[in-house]
């Protein structure tokens, strides 16, 4: 089995390295980094930087310094502290890193203000800004404890097209009839390679709920009706969902067959599901921030997976198309030059909508032929999708493998 290596905080597993020389055990940390196939870095930014315990606690300031309460300017220490968890961190090439929140040395994107009244700012720690710079992903425990799958937050799987035999992989213990799905159109058909029901069981142990076919755009549905499977996967408590769909390849150097890791996407199909006047019933806000669209943390155990199972992964920028017919030497162009690697029919809708509801997204596809090409079909890319799949189930069981499972 393959090794994922993680940096840690060693206080979140149990090191007495604080400041007030205690320790901040997290469970879902815990439970991780004790999990087959991870290997935990432990690191203290600020033991390495040679500072005491007990101390007085510190702060970073808004011009970047840290000072500790007494007024002390200990920046050096935190520099030093964070240059040699960075050195550990290149040393075993993670590419993760837990790191404990608000911390200012370990923070993830809130920080404490530097007045030690507990206000908290936008902000980096001093050694987790260190780490982002060095291209390495930065969370927090409270992201690994959102993602944690569990029977009450369960994964969801959204399979695309030529992909629906993933649903095998499922131990089943309980069917829903997408008719019986709240939003999900009356009398909707199935396109070949899709199946209406979702299944509720396990994949490798993990909690999960695996759709296996969706309804498009191009279909004549509405936003509405083609976000329903995500709104119900939420409502019965999924956190994390993983989307998988057929694409062309917008680089001729892409063969197909290929497995594909989305990055990010860009929206061509001109709708929008938060666009609705009933929105507000549904999502706290429509104005949704889009900057980290899929998830950072799980492309990082695709990653690992991908590379465990000996898998070659690309990885890009994804053109969502209204669809249906396929696109032109013209349009291809086009989406190169707005830097898309893929290009689809499907998916760009459903994970706005995941993101509306605070979902943390992954997206998986396998790659099925060239696009441009002048005589493709239907039936070849349910073929060429359907030929491939294994790789994307080996991927994705992989990735829950590594996510794991709780029984809380």
């Amino acid at each position: 089995m393959g090794v994922m290596d993680i940096v840690v905080s060693a206080c979140l597993v149990g090191v007495p390295c604080r400041f007030d020389g205690q320790a901040r055990p997290q469970g879902a940390v815990e439970r991780l980094v004790a999990r087959p196939g991870i290997r935990a870095v432990r690191i203290c930014p600020e033991s390495a930087g040679c500072l005491s315990r007990p101390r007085p606690p510190a702060e970073r300031q808004s011009d970047g310094t840290v000072r500790d309460r007494d007024g002390r300017d200990v920046s050096e220490a935190f520099a030093a502290g964070a240059r040699k968890c960075a050195d550990r961190a290149q040393a075993c090439a993670a590419r993760l890193a837990i790191l404990k929140a608000k911390s200012p040395s370990c923070g993830s994107g809130r920080i404490y203000d530097g007045t030690f009244t507990g206000r908290l700012v936008p902000g980096w720690g001093v050694a987790a800004e260190l780490l982002r710079k060095e291209g390495i992903t930065v969370v927090d425990e409270e992201k690994v404890a959102f993602c944690e799958p569990s029977v009450e937050h369960p994964v969801a799987i959204m399979l695309g097209s030529g992909m629906g035999n993933l649903a095998a992989c499922v131990h089943v213990v309980r069917r829903i009839p997408y008719s019986d799905i709240e939003g999900f159109p009356d009398g909707a058909q199935p396109v070949e390679g899709h199946r209406f029901e979702a299944l509720v069981g396990t994949i490798e142990g993990v909690p999960v709920v695996v759709y296996p076919g969706r309804i498009h755009l191009y279909q004549g549905f509405s936003e509405q009706e083609v976000t329903a499977l995500v709104r119900h996967a939420h409502r019965i408590g999924c956190r994390d969902v993983i989307f998988s769909c057929a694409t062309g390849g917008l680089d001729p150097a892409i063969e197909p067959g290929t497995l594909g890791l989305l990055a990010d996407h860009i929206n061509l199909t001109g709708r929008n599901p938060l666009a609705c006047r009933t929105i507000g019933s549904v999502v706290e806000t429509p104005f949704v921030a889009m900057g980290e669209t899929y998830s950072p943390y799980l492309r990082q155990f695709a990653r690992a997976a991908a590379e465990e199972a000996g898998i070659a992964l690309d990885e890009g920028v994804y053109a969502g198309l209204l669809g249906p017919s396929y696109e032109t030497p013209a349009e291809v162009a086009m989406l190169r030059a707005l830097g898309a690697r893929y290009v689809g029919m499907s998916a760009v809708c459903e994970v706005i909508m995941a993101r509306a509801l605070g979902m943390e997204v992954m997206g998986l596809t396998l790659v099925t032929n060239t696009a441009g090409s002048a005589d493709l079909t239907h039936d070849e890319v349910l073929a060429r999708a359907a030929a491939s799949s294994d790789k994307a189930a080996q991927v994705l069981m992989g990735t829950l493998r590594l996510l794991g499972a709780t029984t809380r």
